[in-house]
């Protein structure tokens, strides 16, 4: 392969494909044959912002592939040969900071866009940095010195191993941090993709109620249903069943464990996720609430004895968790996997994870090589 066909989005809604040539690679670093990349929820307002604040991009992070060359320093650093199979993290962490000496590289300084906006990251770095290739919509992606691997079994269809990511977040969210214990009740608001991934994973750890919440509209119906195949024992429609008097009624009054908003349903999801925790409950905010919440009353916290916390993204610990279970074969995680587009038609792969493409879209992944 002398030149790379990858997917560059040059303004917003506009992507076009081109033709790269193939880099020459240092000793520390390598070049992976993308297999499939997923289309991450992140891609799209991505889609929207970066191509005109950062310039042409590749995107995609969510990539599985196999080495196709790395060289002698990296090969030792890395821990893979060429022909490995991998799932590689979006982040470029240092690797000496307490964050990533700790596990949460994700906190690292370098891997933060927000403020610091020229952070080379994948899925997020401008063509004009040079080796250019650091998108997964592509056929090959360039391995910086700091890239992080997860292996993957070659049992695995690609299509269920671009799950690692996003299910890495629902092991993070549900077990590492929601600590979801055998025969608890857990609540979780927005059946999208990572609702539906704390759902597995909350099932996964033995957790005795498991119920998913969503909107009475096509597409949250037929995903309340997915829901029940992945191992939720409950849904609610919230726009037609008042959700606090279900869930009591489905706990005796007590109401849950564990609430987890998955939903960036606003503050007003923000609001139902304190209610329905029990005392002493714990509540895990993954959705972003879009604004301030004028009716927050924090004494609710202190009546309760809430614990609340804040979650982003997922360590390497929730990543192998998750490759484990997919490699399992225990959930019917297929279901999950509702679009593959071509290269050539990448735009349409991301208008459709941002509402305006196909229908009934939950994860969705572009192939370089369709």
């Amino acid at each position: 392969m002398t030149t790379i066909a990858a997917a560059v989005s040059l303004a917003p809604r506009h992507t076009e494909v081109r033709q790269f040539p193939r880099p020459e690679i240092a000793a520390d670093a390598g070049l992976l044959h993308v297999e499939l990349t997923g289309v991450c929820g992140s891609d799209w307002p991505y889609y929207l912002r970066y191509p005109q604040s950062k310039g042409p991009l590749i995107l995609g992070h969510e990539t599985v592939g196999r080495i196709a060359e790395v060289g002698e320093i990296a090969k030792r650093r890395f821990g893979v040969k060429e022909g490995d199979r991998v799932a590689l993290e979006e982040y470029l962490p240092c690797g000496h900071c307490r964050w990533c000496r700790s596990g949460d590289f994700r906190l690292c300084d370098e891997t933060d866009t927000l403020n610091r906006p020229n952070t080379i990251r994948f899925g997020s770095t401008p063509i004009s940095v040079a080796p250019a290739l650091w998108g997964g919509f592509a056929q090959a992606k360039y391995l910086h010195p700091n890239s992080v691997f997860h292996k993957v079994p070659d049992h695995v269809p690609a299509k269920l191993a671009t799950l690692a990511l996003p299910l890495g977040n629902g092991v993070e969210w549900s077990i590492l941090q929601g600590r979801v214990k055998v025969g608890e009740c857990v609540v979780i608001q927005g059946p999208g993709q990572q609702g539906l991934a704390c759902a597995v994973m909350a099932r996964e750890a033995g957790a005795g109620l498991v119920i998913v919440t969503g909107r009475g509209t096509p597409s949250d119906t037929k995903r309340l249903a997915l829901a029940k195949r992945l191992g939720a024992h409950e849904t609610i429609d919230i726009d037609s069943v008042d959700v606090l008097e279900r869930v009591s009624d489905l706990t005796g009054g007590e109401m849950a464990d564990l609430v987890m908003d998955c939903s960036s349903g606003g503050p007003a999801a923000v609001i139902a996720a304190l209610q329905l925790a029990r005392k002493r409950g714990r509540v895990i905010l993954g959705g972003r609430a879009g604004g301030k919440i004028p009716d927050f009353e924090p004494d609710i916290l202190v009546r309760k004895v809430l614990t609340v916390m804040g979650v982003r993204g997922h360590s390497f610990e929730a990543v192998e968790l998750a490759m484990h279970v997919i490699a399992s074969g225990k959930f019917p995680l297929e279901a999950m996997c509702t679009h593959v587009f071509p290269l050539a038609q990448t735009d349409r792969a991301l208008c459709t994870v941002g509402g305006e493409g196909e229908a009934d879209a939950i994860h969705c992944a572009v192939d370089p090589w369709a």
